[in-house]
């Protein structure tokens, strides 16, 4: 493993500042920039004691390899992978929340970093309590991620997990309702009553789900297709499903 990484962006080095300083070795900012959201980084990595150097976009630029800075990385040790026994904690607590009803979203392989970063944006926003995806064949939190998710990444935990299909069994066990999107599905997302502890299962770009992703699902539905196109982004089809389910769910 890495003994460092680069966090880039407003919002992706803001969020681990706040929820993670303790991981954060120093910060570096686009000379020239003042402006209030680049003075908040500042006083925060200071408060913590994080040296906080100014230097040209230049260098910036090549730490990020050519994404898009915003004019601030923090150099940073890498975060802790969660993996099954960090979601088993996950599910005990929200079961223990007379108030919370268990949420989830499960990716089938995502390979592109900026899919997955928007996906843990709409997760956050739709209150999801983990982001689950299998260990291989799949991205996972890398900076462009971070940065992509605009924050999402330090407040919704991303499960790595050897075996995706067994993991849906044991959320099975546990009471949680399995629904799948896939375009072969008889049912649209309208028509379907979602209630309770729900995971939602959503396949990669272009193949979907895998063969026993799909078996294992309780229901599978799909979005209405009205048009020449045969599918969506996964990340913007990930926004769709979650917001319906929102819009059903009681409000607890």
């Amino acid at each position: 493993m890495a003994q460092q990484e680069f966090l880039y962006g407003i919002h992706s080095v803001a969020a681990v500042l706040e929820s993670e300083p303790e991981r954060v070795l120093d910060v570096m900012i686009a000379k020239g920039r003042s402006e209030e959201r680049i003075n908040d980084i500042v006083n925060a990595a200071r408060n913590n004691g994080i040296s906080v150097q100014f230097v040209h976009r230049k260098t910036l630029d090549e730490k990020s390899d050519g994404e898009q800075n915003q004019g601030v990385i923090a150099r940073a040790k890498p975060a802790r992978i969660l993996d099954e026994a960090d979601l088993d904690k996950i599910f005990k607590s929200v079961q223990s929340s007379p108030n919370t009803i268990p949420f989830f979203l499960v990716l089938d392989g995502v390979t592109d970093p900026h899919n997955l970063g928007a996906c843990l944006r709409n997760a956050d926003a739709a209150g999801v309590q983990a982001v689950i995806v299998p260990k291989d064949n799949a991205v996972g939190l890398t900076p462009v991620v971070r940065k992509v998710a605009s924050g999402a990444a330090e407040n919704v935990p991303l499960i790595q997990v050897t075996n995706l299909s067994r993991t849906l069994k044991h959320m099975q066990q546990q009471g949680v309702w399995v629904i799948g999107t896939a375009g072969e599905a008889t049912q649209i997302i309208y028509e379907c009553k979602i209630e309770g502890a729900v995971a939602l299962v959503m396949g990669a770009e272009g193949k979907g789900m895998r063969r026993l992703t799909r078996e294992t699902c309780d229901e599978l539905i799909k979005l209405p297709m009205a048009g020449t196109v045969s599918s969506l982004n996964v990340s913007v089809a990930t926004g769709i499903c979650l917001f319906e389910i929102v819009r059903q769910r009681p409000r607890v």
